[in-house]
This record gives structure tokens, C-alpha cells and sequence, in this order.
């Protein structure tokens, strides 16, 4: 507001009532001017924490990603170590090598612990018939046997 404007809606205002209207419309303009600024400083902190919970909210994200991850590999690690452990109870009951069971559950272990078994059996049994003790006992010493051979080499 110009004092011209105020003159033309008041003609008859002396120069004390322009300059305390000019006054007071000053103070009402500083008024404003402080809010408007305030409102700004608001709205740009608002901003900030926007942006921050948004990094936030991707960081969050990100480590639910990988407790997920976390939690299927403890999951496989979980089912492995169980798994190892009924190989191993059926290998054994069974007597049965744990590298040849590759079944995921006890009853599939156990059949084919009992499968290896049925197969080992088809071929029968290997016995030395004389219980591999030789069949005449040898005159000298394993000793005076060697110092004989290296005699007839050398």
C-alpha cells in the first residue's frame, strides 16, 4: 500500500492518520511475511522427513530381504542337520554305510538300507575256508625268508 492509494480513498486524512495507517499496515505486512516464512520452514522440514523416512523405509525393506534370506538358509541348514541325523540312526540300526542312504525321511532310509542289504546278500558270502592261515607253516622266520630271497637276487 502506497500513501498515494490511501489519499485517494481519504482525501480529508491528515499526515498523522496516513502515516499510523501506513504504520500499521506495515506491521501486518511483517506479520505475514514471518508466517509465510515460518509455513516455508515447515513445509522444507517436512520434505527432509519425508525424504528420511523413505531412506528408512528402503532400509527397512532391505533388511527384511535379508532376514528373509537368513531364515530359508537356517530352514535348509535345519532340514540337512535332520536329515543327516536319520541317516546316520538308520546306518546304524541297519549297519549300513550313511554315504549309500539318500533318502529324506526315516521309512525311505530304512528301505533302502534294507534294499543295499537284500543286494549284498545275492552274492552270497566271501569266506577263506581255512581261515587264511596258510596250509603249511613255514620252516623259518619271515626274517631268515627274506635274507634267503635277497641272497638269491643279489
Amino acid at each position: 500500500m502506497k500513501r498515494a492509494d490511501i489519499t485517494e480513498l481519504f482525501p480529508d486524512a491528515s499526515k498523522e492518520q496516513i502515516d499510523k495507517i501506513m504504520s500499521l499496515n506495515g506491521a501486518d505486512v511483517t506479520a505475514a511475511k514471518a508466517d509465510l516464512q515460518s509455513l516455508k520452514d515447515q513445509i522444507e522440514a517436512l520434505k527432509q522427513a519425508q525424504d528420511g523416512s523413505s531412506a528408512l523405509a528402503a532400509e527397512l525393506q532391505a533388511t527384511k530381504d535379508e532376514n528373509t534370506q537368513l531364515k530359508t538358509q537356517v530352514e535348509g541348514y535345519q532340514k540337512a542337520e535332520t536329515i543327516r541325523g536319520i541317516r546316520e540312526k538308520v546306518s546304524g540300526e541297519k549297519k549300513v554305510p550313511m554315504n549309500l542312504l539318500t533318502g529324506e525321511t526315516e521309512e525311505a532310509c530304512t528301505k533302502q538300507a534294507d534294499d543295499i542289504l537284500s543286494y549284498a546278500k545275492s552274492f552270497g558270502s566271501f569266506t577263506v575256508p581255512d581261515g587264511g592261515e596258510p596250509s603249511t607253516p613255514p620252516a623259518s622266520s619271515t626274517r631268515d625268508q627274506f635274507a634267503k630271497w635277497a641272497e638269491k637276487i643279489l
